[in-house]
């Protein structure tokens, strides 16, 4: 039994006349007839005996019927699996993100995301930059966003938006209590912030030569997360990115840092794997999530 004539069969099984069934297939009643003649044909017996001008199924339909149904389910489901597939609303999300945009534009990209496509699994990873670019390379993700946009080999990093640096202290501390700190205003305390080598560091550093202060972090750190133990202890005062929810987080206040310094944030993605639809629906609510960021109001 075709496909076509099983959804004939089951159908006329539900509805119990041609009119209701051909209704409900949205074809001509002469059509239905003309497909279950020749099903029977094919199955050599009778499916219906026509009685008052109803079909009554025979012995052999209600035996058949219970299976034809479960496989008829079956496909109905794949067609509308396809369906969704062809519109992008299924599949699954593989993104890795470095942990400031993990905390801030991933979580208002899923909010806008599972809203329109709950359907779609997400799988959310947090990695550093270089494990992002491994990822992509090697097909364990599609999506990245980094704080960095500089190229490598075989990845095309999208600029969607700029985070600024801050000035991270504890609430008690001096600093709290300007309206924006500067590189003479943190000469005498313990710097914590972005190694050298990295591109904030480097953005860092180049501004405090311009200002003539010397770019000598004594606590390094790669990532922004890792200073908030450090400043709420008072060990000493951070210069991180602004993309993390610092105001979340008890014992620490953030003031704007002159010169302003902005770090590009970047959707990166494999040169050499296509986006599937659920992938590119994800990167444009990526996108939308920093263009909010950006916004006032939304720091």
């Amino acid at each position: 039994m075709r496909a076509r004539q099983l959804e004939v069969f089951c159908t006329l099984m539900r509805c119990g006349t041609v009119t209701g069934a051909a209704a409900m297939l949205n074809i001509s009643q002469p059509a239905l007839s003309q497909i279950l003649l020749h099903a029977e044909d094919q199955l050599g017996f009778k499916l219906f005996n026509r009685v008052r001008g109803r079909l009554v199924p025979t012995q052999e339909a209600e035996e058949l019927y219970s299976q034809a149904e479960h496989i008829f389910g079956e496909l109905d489901a794949l067609r509308r699996r396809t369906i969704d597939m062809r519109h992008g609303r299924t599949g699954l999300v593989r993104l890795a993100a470095s942990a400031p945009p993990s905390m801030s534009i991933v979580p208002r990209a899923l909010t806008a995301f599972r809203e329109e496509h709950p359907e779609i699994v997400v799988r959310s990873l947090i990695a550093s930059q270089t494990a992002i670019v491994e990822m992509l390379r090697n097909g364990e993700v599609s999506l990245g966003i980094a704080m960095n946009n500089l190229p490598h080999a075989g990845i095309h990093a999208e600029t969607v938006g700029r985070a600024t640096l801050v000035c991270v202290v504890s609430a008690e501390h001096r600093l709290a209590g300007l309206d924006c700190v500067r590189f003479a205003d943190i000469s005498d305390e313990t710097l914590i912030s972005y190694r050298a080598d990295t591109l904030p560091g480097r953005l860092l550093a180049a501004s405090a030569e311009a200002e003539d202060f010397a770019y000598a972090p004594a606590i390094e750190i790669d990532l922004s997360i890792t200073a908030l133990p450090y400043v709420r202890d008072g060990l000493g005062i951070a210069i991180v990115d602004s993309l993390l929810p610092w105001e979340q987080f008890n014992g620490v206040v953030t003031r704007p840092f002159e010169p302003r310094i902005e770090v590009p944030i970047a959707i990166l993605t494999s040169n050499d794997r296509p986006l599937s639809a659920s992938h590119e629906l994800m990167r444009d609510c990526l996108r939308a999530a920093c263009r909010d960021l950006g916004r006032p109001g939304n720091a």
